[in-house]
C-alpha cells in the first residue's frame, strides 16, 4: 500500500481500521529508511560545534548575563544537536513554524525541492520532522510546552507523529487560527477557500504544565443578600439531610452592598440541577414538590452543605403554585476569602479558547520588524498570545525554524509589556529563496545538478552569494537588530544578541585526534552552557570566562600534554565564586587530587561528555 499517495483522511481512516491485536501497534507508519536525510547521515563524518561571530553580537548598554539571546546560523538538526548538550531539559517554550510541505517548492529535502508528484513526499517530511521533534522533546523542561504551526497539508500526519513523540495524553489543544478573510479570493480555479491554519500544543507533561489563563478579579458585588430567621422554624429529616423550614413570614431577606459575609442569589435551573450533591439538585429532588405541605415563599435551611464555611445552604421554594424552580444562596467560598486576605484580591480565571481570528494581523504583516518578508511570516500578536500561555515571565523560548525572527521579536515585545525577562534562542539556516536560486543558476550558467555539487563542496561563488542573500543574513539578523536598536520611527526594545554559526569537527584519524580537535572547538559551547561570555584570561593551554556580574566562571583546560596545569590550578584557586571546570582527558574521569585547594566548583571531563551525548542524539555509526 502506497501511504505517500493517501490523502490525510484516507490515512487516518486506515490507521483507525488497523487491528491492534494483529499488528501489535497502532500509530503512524511511514518509510523511515527509503529516503534518509543527508544532513543526518553526514553526522557520521562530522560533529557540529559552534563558533561565535563576535562582529555580529549586539550588546546594549544595559548588558546583563540573563539578557543574552542567541541566534544560531546553520541547519537546525546541527543546532539542535549542539543544544542537546548545552540546554538539555532547559527550555520552557518551543514555538516552530516548519515548512508546510505544500508541494509548491516550500520544502527542501537533500538539497532538492519536494513537489506534489514526489511519491515519498510525506515520508521525507516525516523523516525530517521526526528527528528534530525527538531532540526538541529532550530540550524541554518537565513543565515545558511546544507550539507547532501547520496547515491541512501535513496536519493529520503531524498530529499522529506528535502523539507518538510527546504522548497523546499530553496534547493540550489544537488551536484554530483564522489567517485570512473568508471573502478574500485566493484562486478562482479552486472550489474551496482555506482560511484556517492550526497550532498543535503539547506539554512535555500536562500534569506539570499549568497554563497562564486570562483572569478577572473575583466579583464580590453579587454577594449582596442578608437573610434573617424570624422564628426557630421546623426541623425535619428530608432525603437524609437535616432541613429547617421557615414558612412565609418566618424569615426576611435584605439587599445590601456586596461584600464578604453576605450571600449570592442563584437560580436553581439548567445543568446545575444535575450536579450531584448540590443545593440545586436537592431543591429539585425533594423540596419543590413540598408546596402543598409547606406553602409558597418558603425558606429551607439545609444543614451540613456548602463550601463557604457557613455549615448550611439556604434555598427558597417557588412563589407560585405553577412554578417549578427556586433559588439558592451561597457565601463567598473559603478559598476565595483566604486569597483575598493574603493578596487583597482573588483571580477568577477563564478557559483558553481554541479559536482566534488573526486575519487582520496576517493581512498587515508585511513590514513587522522593518523587514519585508511574507512567506510564512507569523504576526507578533499571535506569537505573544502563545508564548504568554507559559506562566514563567523569565522563560527561555526556542524557535528552531526561526525564518524571519518573529519569535525573537515577540519575546522582546512581551517583555516590554509585562516587565518579563524572557530570553530566546533562534536557529535558522541561511538558505535562499527559489527566486534567488534561479538567479544564481542563470548568472553562473549552471543546472540543478551542478548547483547541488556547489552546495556540497562549498563553492566560493555560492558561499559569497548566500552570505548576501541567505535568510539569516538578510532577514533574521537584520530584523532582530531593528527590534533591539530601533528602526524608522520605532523605538528599540533593548536586549542583547550573541551570534553563532555551526562549524564541524571532522571524524577521521584516531580517537585521540578526534578528542584533541573537538576539545579545541567546543569552548564556545561551554560558554553557552554556562552563560559566561566575558573573556577573563586566555593562555595557550587554558582559558577562563565569566558572566557580566563576575559571580560565575567557566574555566577550561584544553592542553593534551599537561603544560602549565599547575598555573591553571593556581589561577582558579584564587577565584572564590562558583566555577564550572572543564578539563581535557582521553577518558571520562578527572583526577581531583590536584583540586583539593579549589573550592566552590563542579568539574566535567571534556570532550567525553559531549561525545557521549552526541552518540545518543546523532547515533554515530562508529566507536569512540
Amino acid at each position: 500500500m502506497d501511504f505517500d499517495q493517501m490523502s490525510k483522511d484516507d490515512l487516518i481512516n486506515y490507521i483507525k481500521s488497523l487491528n491492534e491485536e494483529k499488528s501489535g501497534k497502532l500509530g503512524l507508519i511511514w518509510d523511515r529508511e527509503k529516503v534518509p536525510e543527508d544532513i543526518v547521515l553526514e553526522c557520521n563524518k562530522k560533529i557540529p560545534v559552534l563558533k561565535n561571530i563576535s562582529e555580529k553580537n549586539i550588546i546594549t548598554s544595559n548588558n546583563k548575563s540573563n539578557d543574552n539571546n542567541l541566534l544560531i546560523e546553520g541547519d537546525n538538526f546541527h543546532s539542535l544537536s549542539v543544544l542537546s548538550y548545552t540546554h538539555n531539559e532547559s527550555i520552557d517554550v518551543i514555538y516552530i513554524d516548519p515548512p508546510y510541505n505544500t508541494g509548491s517548492e516550500d520544502f527542501v529535502y537533500n538539497d532538492k525541492y519536494v513537489n506534489l508528484e514526489d511519491g515519498y513526499r510525506h515520508s521525507k517530511w516525516l523523516n525530517f520532522m521526526d528527528k528534530r521533534l525527538k531532540i526538541a522533546r529532550r530540550l524541554l523542561k518537565q513543565d515545558g510546552v511546544i507550539f507547532i504551526s501547520i496547515d491541512d497539508n501535513e496536519y493529520a500526519q503531524l498530529r499522529l507523529l506528535c502523539d507518538e513523540i510527546f504522548g497523546e495524553n499530553n496534547l493540550l489543544s489544537t488551536h484554530h487560527m483564522q489567517v485570512r478573510y473568508d471573502n478574500k479570493s485566493l484562486n478562482e480555479d479552486n472550489d474551496w477557500q482555506p482560511v484556517m491554519e492550526y497550532v498543535l500544543i503539547y506539554a512535555k507533561s500536562k500534569y506539570l504544565f499549568k497554563a497562564n489563563k486570562q483572569y478577572e478579579e473575583y466579583d464580590l458585588s453579587k454577594f449582596q443578600y442578608k437573610i434573617t430567621e424570624l422564628t426557630k422554624g421546623t426541623t425535619l429529616k428530608i432525603g437524609n439531610k437535616t432541613v429547617t423550614i421557615f414558612k412565609d413570614g418566618e424569615w426576611k431577606i435584605e439587599k445590601c452592598k456586596g461584600k464578604i459575609g453576605l450571600l449570592k442569589e442563584t437560580w436553581a435551573s439548567g445543568s446545575i440541577v444535575r450536579q450531584s450533591g448540590t443545593a440545586a439538585e436537592f431543591l429539585s429532588k425533594y423540596l419543590i414538590k413540598r408546596k402543598d405541605q409547606d406553602g409558597l415563599n418558603v425558606l429551607y435551611k439545609i444543614h451540613n452543605m456548602g463550601e463557604d464555611g457557613l455549615g448550611y445552604r439556604y434555598v427558597t421554594g417557588p412563589k407560585r403554585y405553577d412554578a417549578i424552580r427556586g433559588k439558592f444562596y451561597s457565601g463567598v467560598p473559603l478559598d476565595r476569602i483566604k486569597e483575598i486576605e493574603n493578596n487583597g484580591f482573588s483571580k477568577k480565571t477563564r478557559p483558553i479558547s481554541n479559536y482566534y481570528d488573526f486575519s487582520a494581523d496576517f493581512g498587515n504583516i508585511r513590514n513587522e520588524g522593518g523587514i519585508p518578508f511574507n512567506n510564512g511570516k507569523k504576526p507578533i500578536k499571535m506569537l505573544k498570545e502563545l508564548i504568554n500561555y507559559h506562566p514563567n515571565k523569565n522563560a527561555l523560548v526556542l524557535d528552531f525554524f526561526a525564518g524571519s525572527g518573529s519569535t525573537g521579536h515577540a519575546v522582546l515585545e512581551l517583555n516590554k509589556e509585562d516587565g518579563g525577562e524572557r530570553r530566546f534562542i533562534l536557529c535558522t539556516n541561511n538558505e535562499i529563496s527559489l527566486k534567488d536560486e534561479k538567479e544564481f543558476k542563470k548568472k553562473n550558467n549552471i543546472n540543478d545538478e551542478t548547483l547541488i555539487e556547489y552546495k556540497k563542496k562549498n563553492n566560493k561563488k555560492w558561499l559569497k552569494f548566500i552570505e548576501k542573500r541567505g535568510i539569516c543574513n538578510s532577514i533574521t539578523y537584520p530584523r532582530i537588530n531593528n527590534v533591539i536598536n530601533g528602526y524608522r520611527s520605532k523605538k528599540g526594545l533593548g536586549g542583547n544578541l550573541l551570534y553563532f554559526k555551526t562549524e564541524f569537527v571532522e571524524v577521521n584519524g584516531s580517537k585521540d585526534q578526534l578528542y584533541y580537535d573537538l576539545t579545541e572547538k567546543c569552548i564556545p559551547m561551554l560558554c553557552i552552557k554556562e552563560n559566561t561570555h566575558v573573556l577573563v584570561r586566555k593562555d595557550n593551554e587554558y582559558c577562563i570566562y565569566s558572566n557580566e556580574e563576575k559571580t560565575k566562571y567557566t574555566c577550561v583546560y584544553f592542553d593534551a600534554f599537561g603544560n602549565n596545569y599547575n598555573k591553571f590550578i593556581n589561577d582558579i584557586e584564587n577565584i572564590y565564586e562558583f566555577k564550572a571546570l572543564y578539563i581535557f582527558t582521553l577518558g571520562n574521569e578527572i583526577n581531583q587530587n590536584e583540586l583539593v585547594d579549589v573550592h566552590n566548583y563542579e568539574v566535567e571531563p571534556i570532550p567525553y561528555k559531549i561525545l557521549e551525548l552526541y552518540n545518543k542524539i546523532i547515533d554515530l555509526s562508529r566507536e569512540i
